[in-house]
């Protein structure tokens, strides 16, 4: 994505390089193909530089996975998938080396079996963990290639389970705990840092002059999609919806206690030492993953008729816990969903509508029950819900959470986490101020939406408690 800052404030961005992201499953488990991923951002930047003067760039990516680099700099094999099976079981395993209880009183995360902190437990026995002296987060890894310049920025460090969430520093208790080098880890940056400039080996690849700047941006594309949040007051919650729905609350402190551990909390760093308060739920993921299924299947898998069929349906037909560790790895979504029906004693919706129907209403009962959660742990009042990304593109999951949460929804910007990337580098170089003034960007040049909650309370209030929310 090319961002253009103009003049007159105006903010435009511009797709120029768009590419798959596909998992591969190897003999000894599902690998990220980062090399072919870093190719593609070297098209990219090449796609760029043929259309813009660029003065900068920032990468951004998903969170908790990593590569793994040897003495000399070189990768030790293909970064491991957060939905690989390797880490089933650890955390029951570090329980008595370090207790979740005391775990989360450092680190304030919500504990997921996917954690990078668990995710090194697993790698303790394999070969390349002897050899490895430095590891990177897959976008510090990718500004790696890109500069040879080694760092670890904090918001996607902050995902870690290795991370002080109130110090701000890596831990070397957890570290020191779970028997992990403390030089393993790097140096942090922060949002606005410089990373370094390209090496001549990738200006070269991309056509970009040698001198152009890398810039450290929020790199969790989360906490870059919160800077794009077109709020303008304070009261609002978050919802940044895409194969995850991660909702939530930014605060100026973290909310560590066991209220929140009980609740599953996370607590990550975002702009300006701020923080994001909120609850990794299982998303879009649910509905991609069935609409692959149908595609193999011979089956209709175009979203908009099947959106129109699903707000068609029946309401409150069949619901699931999104969070259900059952449709956590890649496969047969369907059938998860009705086996999941039929074990809970529901009927399994037997039409892809009423699949949809199914899915959206679960996410937006997720929704209302994780933000409802959070503004009572951070005893705060929420106004308004604003709903960005991917997701905010889907106006019957808008509508639903609306009904479902009782508050407005603002839905849009679809591409925050680009928008929120780009702001933080325009303010790097000074041609933004602060947070307010990004957000009032975003809010003056994107098309929002707002829909107003129609539903009965009393309906989504029964629809929840037969899933054990709230």
């Amino acid at each position: 994505m090319v961002g253009r800052l103009s003049a007159a404030g105006g903010l435009r961005l511009t797709e120029v390089h768009r590419f798959a992201n596909r998992p591969v499953r190897l003999p000894d488990g599902l690998r990220w193909d980062v090399l072919g991923l870093y190719g593609d951002v070297l098209d990219g930047l090449a796609q760029a530089a043929r259309s813009a003067r660029v003065v900068s760039v920032g990468i951004d990516s998903w969170a908790v996975d990593y590569g793994l680099l040897d003495a000399s700099g070189r990768l030790l094999g293909n970064p491991f998938h957060y939905r690989d099976t390797r880490t089933e079981g650890v955390a029951d395993r570090l329980e008595r080396v370090l207790p979740a209880k005391k775990l989360y009183g450092i680190t304030g995360l919500q504990h997921l079996p996917f954690n990078t902190v668990f995710q090194l437990a697993a790698e303790g026995s394999s070969p390349q963990w002897g050899l490895a002296r430095t590891l990177l987060m897959i976008p510090d890894l990718l500004t790696y290639w890109l500069t040879g310049s080694v760092g670890a920025e904090a918001t996607n460090a902050s995902t870690t389970g290795l991370f002080d969430a109130r110090e701000a520093v890596w831990s070397h208790t957890v570290l020191d705990r779970l028997g992990i080098p403390r030089g393993l880890l790097p140096p942090l940056r922060f949002p606005g840092d410089r990373a370094g400039t390209l090496r001549p080996e990738a200006a070269e690849a991309t056509g970009l002059p040698g001198g152009t700047p890398v810039t450290t941006v929020a790199s969790h594309d989360t906490a870059s999609a919160v800077v794009a949040v077109p709020a303008a007051e304070a009261g609002f919650a978050y919802v940044s919806c895409g194969t995850w729905s991660l909702a939530g609350l930014e605060l100026a402190a973290p909310v560590i206690d066991e209220r929140a551990r009980a609740a599953n909390f996370t607590n990550e760093r975002g702009i300006d030492g701020s923080i994001r308060f909120l609850r990794n739920i299982m998303g879009l993921w649910l509905l991609t993953e069935s609409l692959r299924t149908w595609r193999s299947q011979g089956l209709p898998s175009q979203l908009g008729p099947l959106l129109d069929e699903a707000a068609a349906a029946k309401p409150f037909a069949a619901l699931v816990d999104p969070d259900d560790p059952s449709f956590l790895p890649p496969g047969d979504m369907p059938a998860r969903i009705a086996a999941y029906c039929v074990r809970t004693g529901q009927r399994a919706p037997r039409e892809p509508g009423a699949v949809v129907r199914c899915i959206l209403e679960s996410l937006a009962l997720a929704h209302r029950a994780t933000l409802r959660t959070a503004a009572e742990l951070a005893g705060r009042d929420v106004r308004v819900v604003h709903l960005v990304g991917g997701g905010s593109r889907n106006e019957l999951l808008c509508r639903l959470t609306a009904d479902a949460t009782g508050l407005p929804v603002v839905a849009g910007p679809t591409e925050a986490t680009a928008l929120g990337n780009v702001l933080v580098q325009a303010r790097a170089y000074g041609l933004v101020g602060d947070v307010p003034e990004m957000r009032a960007l975003v809010a003056a040049g994107e098309r929002l939406r707002r829909y107003e909650p129609s539903g009965t309370e009393s309906a989504w209030a029964a629809a929840a408690a037969r899933v054990g929310l709230r």
